[in-house]
């Protein structure tokens, strides 16, 4: 680990993840912490040492110039925190980086180390993967956890899976073991327009992630980015008849499947969204306060200690033939 600030000092610190690669289809989950840390303008205080975790001819690093300088950037994970305001202030801890390459489980640890000293209550873990879903209707967020309390409480699905996984699902078993509440958050990528960028699938995690944790995240301009980029997919499926046909079976079939959620929870989760935008005393923005203390200090205890643990929900395996497909098997 270098550290690169001083170890912040948190008010009910969450840890928001994302990683790059083979769990994140479209962009959709970097894209939502990049949103979080751009928007809030995150204080970066750590970061990953390169050497320890990646294979850099599979993620090489970059030349860039600065007033005429050539520098490097490497691939890294960075660690970063942001002070949301209003009624009930909280802390997050943004980590955004690349699966790693090597050493998972040195890498969770090292992970895990900063939320037990930062006195973490809970881990969320944002993914997106590739499935038979059409780009014309909401995008499907679940998300998952292996504690039934945890699944209770918070409206989450149990998970069962077996079978291959990401970075998303080894932090997931770091976080059980380690006794730190987790849960993952998967959004599914339209599979016949995986390219990135996705703001649609972004927002919907975004959303998914303000109802979990009960915040309001400014959203600037992604609403509008997002309704661009459907009408361009639009555009696109109308100029091949074939795809055009293809859509509109997914659509019957995500109609038919959503049918009997078209009230209740989903309705209720959108009205409180609705009425907690509209509400001027519970507009977030960063704090001028410090986030740093000294790093003498000895570690936070996490103040929960549930043994939660999830994988990421089942999707279909990649085609032998096409290995740079970046849909995950979870």
């Amino acid at each position: 680990m270098i550290e690169l600030e001083g170890v912040p000092e948190l008010i009910d610190p969450v840890m928001v993840a994302a990683f790059e690669g083979w769990n994140d289809a479209g962009d959709a989950a970097s894209g939502a912490v990049a949103h979080l840390d751009r928007e809030w303008k995150g204080e970066v205080f750590a970061a990953l040492d390169a050497e320890d975790y990646y294979d850099f001819q599979v993620n090489r690093p970059t030349v860039f110039l600065e007033h005429g300088v050539r520098k490097i950037t490497w691939p890294t994970t960075r660690l970063s925190v942001v002070r949301i305001g209003g009624a009930k202030p909280r802390d997050l801890v943004l980590v955004r980086g690349i699966e790693p390459s090597m050493r998972w489980r040195s890498f969770c640890n090292e992970l895990l180390g900063f939320a037990h000293e930062l006195g973490v209550e809970m881990v969320v873990i944002l993914g997106a993967l590739l499935g038979d879903t059409p780009h014309t209707r909401p995008v499907p967020v679940s998300g998952v956890t292996s504690d039934p309390d945890l699944a209770r409480t918070m409206d989450l699905e149990e998970t069962k899976y077996e079978g291959p996984t990401g970075i998303v699902g080894v932090l997931q078993e770091a976080c059980t073991h380690a006794g730190v509440p987790a849960v993952s958050l998967w959004a599914a990528v339209p599979h016949y327009v995986s390219q990135p960028p996705n703001p649609k699938a972004t927002l919907a995690l975004l959303n998914r992630l303000e109802d979990l944790i009960d915040i309001r995240i400014p959203l600037g301009e992604l609403p509008e980015d997002a309704r661009a980029w459907q009408l361009g997919v639009d555009q696109l499926a109308a100029e091949d008849s074939e795809v055009a046909e293809y859509v509109q079976t997914l659509e019957e079939a995500r109609d038919t499947a959503d049918l009997p959620e078209a009230s209740g929870d989903a309705i209720a989760r959108e009205f409180e969204r609705y009425l907690r935008r509209r509400d001027p005393s519970s507009a977030d923005g960063p704090s001028d306060g410090s986030y740093l203390r000294d790093t003498s200090a000895g570690p936070r205890a996490p103040k929960r200690k549930p043994d939660p643990s999830a994988e990421e929900p089942p999707a279909a395996p990649p085609e032998p033939d096409e290995p740079e497909d970046d849909s995950p098997g979870a």
